[in-house]
Order: structure tokens, then sequence, then C-alpha cells
């Protein structure tokens, strides 16, 4: 009974220690740093509605009262420290200055939003920690500036279509010549030479000067983990960029729309090189450019392939066979516009 006594004190002593005193880990999940919140209502301060581009009213998407880690759209490690925000898609306007005081962020998300403001008065290059930069369809224009290639952590990086927002916002007059983003000092070597690590690369509509004799080699020699790659009407030119095809993780390519992106018979075979190459290619998109030559019989080995675009470019097979494409067993979707092609057996 004595022994029953005990172990019934202990009992509760343990009980109210714990009540009393909440483990580490809770406190630190509702930990807020007052440093963190103070640069977090600090950005608050210097955003705004502005929906069509118009001046609507101040952001007040915070309650100050409370424990700013709990705020929508933002991510706090165990230590309280801000490592994410999300605010895409809020008709935002405004600067976001204070974001650089927020020294642990490691994702950022601001997409469809209506900056229309160059990126030049931002220091990317003072977060270092960057992993994922989502900047797309908010009407950026100007120069990509430097300090985005000082991001060496990037895994995901999103630049593209920033003429969305003007769409979005009925600015639709086709007369209107909308600022785009451009690559041009740094230029795509210089941009993406450091970001080893980079997976997901989103530079759809960015005017990107570089030929691709050096944007292709710089992608398959600097980016050896990269998944998708996605440079729609870029303006890109020169001859077809078959050496990313070489990189191994590859699963989906878009370079549509690239009209002075070009390619002779001899250049386009290169792409013999897809089963050793791109295993695990699902998307392939090359529509809207100028390839030309025959479409080599090696594309139609790639079982993983998903979705293949390759209407209105200049191939000379003109006795191609429409079930030729019944050997990829997983497409879903299949894009021949403006291509002659024969019914009838593959043999």
């Amino acid at each position: 009974m004595e022994n029953l006594g005990i172990l019934i004190a202990l009992f509760f002593l343990f009980s109210s220690s714990t009540s009393l005193h909440p483990s580490s880990h809770t406190n630190l999940q509702n930990h807020c740093l007052d440093v963190q919140r103070s640069a977090l209502l600090q950005l608050q301060h210097h955003l705004y509605y502005a929906p069509n581009f118009t001046f609507s009213s101040k952001l007040e998407l915070w309650d100050p009262n409370t424990h700013c880690c709990s705020w929508k759209g933002v991510t706090c490690d165990a230590l309280g420290h801000v490592i994410g925000i999300d605010l895409s898609y809020q008709n935002i306007s405004g600067n976001f200055h204070s974001i650089f005081n927020l020294h642990h962020l490691q994702r950022l998300n601001l997409a469809g939003n209506n900056f229309n403001t160059t990126l030049f008065q931002y220091e990317f290059g003072k977060l270092p920690k960057f992993t994922h930069l989502n900047l797309s369809a908010s009407c950026f224009h100007g120069q990509i500036p430097v300090g985005i290639s000082h991001l060496t952590r990037l895994v995901s990086l999103d630049l593209s279509y920033q003429e969305d927002c003007y769409w979005r916002n009925d600015q639709n007059d086709v007369s209107f010549d909308y600022p785009t983003l451009k690559l041009e000092k740094p230029n795509f070597k210089i941009l993406i030479k450091k970001m080893r690590s980079l997976r997901e690369l989103y530079l759809d509509g960015v005017n990107i000067s570089s030929p691709s004799s050096e944007w292709c080699e710089t992608t398959s020699l600097s980016l050896p983990k990269l998944s998708v790659l996605s440079m729609s009407n870029c303006d890109l030119r020169g001859h077809f960029p078959a050496e990313f095809f070489l990189l191994p993780k590859m699963q989906r390519i878009d370079i549509s729309g690239n009209s002075r992106l070009m390619a002779n018979y001899q250049n386009f075979q290169l792409t013999t090189l897809w089963r050793s190459g791109v295993p695990n290619l699902a998307s392939l998109d090359l529509s809207w450019n100028h390839l030309s030559g025959s479409i080599p019989s090696s594309l139609f080995t790639l079982s993983t392939l998903q979705t293949l675009s390759l209407g209105y470019n200049s191939f000379s097979d003109y006795q191609l066979k429409l079930d030729m494409f019944f050997q990829l067993s997983n497409l879903r979707l299949l894009d021949l516009s403006n291509m002659s092609l024969l019914i009838g057996s593959v043999g």
C-alpha cells in the first residue's frame, strides 16, 4: 500500500508539472519572435489592394493581436523564424522591401498580383537561403536583377507570364505594348550558372537575348537536377538546343512559341539521344517554332510521354503515319496541328 501511495503521488506530481509547463515543442509551435512580427507588419504597411492597378485600400491581412506564425500565408520553423510567405493572387501592389529583414526566409510566392514595377530595387542576394521564388504573372518588367543569380540554393524559380496580369485586369488592348522582363545583363548563363540545385525553371515570356548555343549548353552543364524547363515565347533564336535532352532527370520541356528557333535535318537528328538521355520525360512542347528535318524514330520509344506538341513547324515527314504515335502507350494529349499525316499501318 505504501508503494501504491508513492506511485499515486508521483503521478499527480508529474501531471501537474506537465500542465503548468507545456512541452517545449508546443511552446515553440506557438512562439512568434518580435523581430519577425515587426518585419511582417512593416511589409503589410507597404502593401495595398490594387485591383485594375487602382489604389483601393491598405492591406489588412493579419491581426497584430495574434501570433504571427498563425497568420494566413505565413510559415514558421520550430524556433519562430518566418521561413515562408505566400501572398499569391491577392490583387496586391506596393513594395516588399521588408521581407529582406526576414533572414531565414526560404519560400516567397507573390504570383498573380499587380505590382507593375521593376525588380531592380530589391536586393535578393541578402536572402541566400531562398529555395522557392515565385514572382510570376505580377507585371514585373525591365531587367532581371543580378541578385537573383546569387540564390544558389534555389530549387524552383518562376518569373513567367508577367503579361498575364494585364489581361487579368482587363488591359487587353492588342495595340498596347506590354513591358516585359528581360534577361540581358545578367544574361542567361550568369543567371543560372551557380544554381546547381535548381529543379524547376519557368521563364515563359521573358525576353532572352542569349543565342541558343549559350543557354542550352549552360542548362545542360550547370543544372544537373533540372526536371522542368519552361521557356515558351522567350524570343529564343539560333539552332535547336539538343543538349538539354541529355539531362537524365528531365520530365517536362516547353520551348514553344519561339519563332526564331530553327533546326536543320542534321541538327535535329541529335535528339536520337532521347531513351538514354531523358528516360523520365513526360511532357514535350516544341510547337510554333521553325524546326525542320525529320522527326527521329527514337521519339516513339519514349514510353513515359504523356503530352506531346509538335504542331506549326516545318518538318519534312510527309509520310508520317498517325498510328506511329500509338506506340506511346501513356500519351494523353497529342497536338500535331498543321502537319501532314497518313492514315495507315506502321509497317
